[in-house]
């Protein structure tokens, strides 16, 4: 075998591996916004574990206009979670709540992980803040007795109250109609709110401020207790009408 056929196949090896690295490096999320305008903590998300499997859903707002939507994991707890260089991308599709005005992915891990959500808008990459999966530790308690519907007419009262954790930030309530469809998302801090009073909240993702709920027809209310790290700790599901 001649010296320059060696050579050519040397090469070919070389180039064929650099490709491979190629490759793999853009799955990493430093790299895949290396060339783009980044918004860091612009993209409301958060974890929580489920009750009947292994899975883990990471909700999120996409927001209209929202393309180019990812997720990136850390391989563990134990890396500097600020450094973009440890999250790598994990393909799955993208799932619709309340009827995709929420999203989330369905994942699995068997450690516990940093995770990103990332997508593009208005030719910029936004970023949300590490959300710190804790399905072992702290694995997301479903309370639905926890939450108390008062004064059920067309502006009813909300309390509740958290379970055996003690760490919870901030309050995610979601009010929606019989067909699954968001009426309303607030955030508040404290343990209430009243439909659709925004005294309280400090954060609003209704899009359209929505009319008065209608006398005999079913709603829901979705809260969600999330920690400082955007862990859910808790969830409170429950039905209620309008008299």
């Amino acid at each position: 075998m001649s010296r320059f056929y060696l050579l050519v196949m040397m090469m070919g090896v070389l180039m064929g591996c650099s490709t491979d690295a190629l490759q793999e490096d853009v799955n990493v999320l430093e790299n895949s916004i290396a060339s783009k305008e980044v918004v860091i903590d612009n993209v409301i998300a958060c974890a929580a574990s489920n009750p009947n499997d292994d899975t883990i859903s990471v909700f999120f707002y996409p927001r209209a206009g929202a393309t180019n939507i990812q997720y990136f994991e850390t391989e563990n707890t134990k890396v500097d979670k600020s450094d973009l260089d440890n999250y790598t991308a994990v393909l799955k599709p993208v799932q619709n709540v309340f009827n995709g005005y929420l999203q989330k992915f369905e994942v699995t891990a068997l450690e516990e992980k940093w995770a990103i959500v990332a997508f593009d808008e208005d030719g910029k990459t936004h970023l949300s803040n590490p959300i710190r999966l804790k399905q072992f530790t702290k694995p997301t308690e479903y309370l639905p007795q926890n939450i108390t519907v008062a004064a059920a007419t067309s502006t009813p009262i909300f309390t509740w109250e958290d379970g055996s954790y003690d760490d919870t930030k901030i309050y995610f309530q979601v009010l929606s109609d019989s067909r699954n469809n968001l009426i309303s998302g607030t955030y508040t801090f404290e343990k209430t709110f009243q439909f659709y009073n925004l005294e309280n909240v400090v954060l609003n993702i209704t899009t359209n401020p929505p009319g008065q709920l209608r006398s005999g027809n079913s709603y829901g209310i979705t809260l969600m207790g999330v920690s400082e790290d955007n862990w859910v700790n808790m969830i409170a599901v429950r039905g209620f009408s309008v008299n």
